[in-house]
């Protein structure tokens, strides 16, 4: 039996490395600057014009509720678009560093634990351990779903605002 292999791109965000499905990696550019947009969360950067197309710029750390980092020559911008050919969909991430590219087959992959209400653990897709260190794999079909990506609060800041209304209620 012919075990699937995938490849994933990996890149790292405040020292975890984590990987997306290289197929959704349209290219990968040095970090340069964005043209604002107004009245936006803070985790989008703004957008850039690639080649005609106008591209959403988010920044992965924010986007994870993270802290942000100050841009320097090893911050990148990846550029993932979805598969689905019909509505495609491309967006830049701003990521701290790009890693590898590992091929991964199923075996190799982990489910990840649940965590609960307290940690929104829709953009996981599993956990890979690869050469002693472990993976964090993210969906690129829910990474790239415009209602989940363009939320209006990271999504650590709804979990924690809900458990405060629940509190308070």
């Amino acid at each position: 039996m012919i075990e699937n292999e995938q490849e994933y791109l990996t890149f790292v965000l405040n020292g975890e490395e984590y990987g997306v499905d290289i197929l959704c990696v349209q290219e990968i550019r040095v970090w340069s600057g964005v043209t604002e947009l107004p009245n936006k969360p803070a985790y989008i950067k703004g957008v850039i014009n690639l080649r005609g197309v106008i591209i959403p710029i988010i920044d992965l750390r924010q986007r994870f509720g993270q802290e942000p980092l100050e841009y320097n020559d090893k911050t990148v911008t990846i550029i993932l678009k979805t598969q689905d050919q019909t509505d495609p969909m491309v967006v830049g991430v701003i990521v701290d560093a790009v890693s590898e590219v590992y091929k991964l087959n199923s075996r190799s992959i982990r489910k990840a634990p649940s965590f609960g209400n307290n940690i929104e653990g829709c953009f996981l897709k599993g956990l890979a351990n690869v050469d002693n260190k472990l993976i964090i794999l993210l969906d690129s079909s829910t990474l790239l779903n415009q209602d989940d990506l363009y939320r209006a609060e990271p999504t650590s800041k709804i979990a924690a605002t809900q458990d405060e209304s629940n509190i308070n209620n």
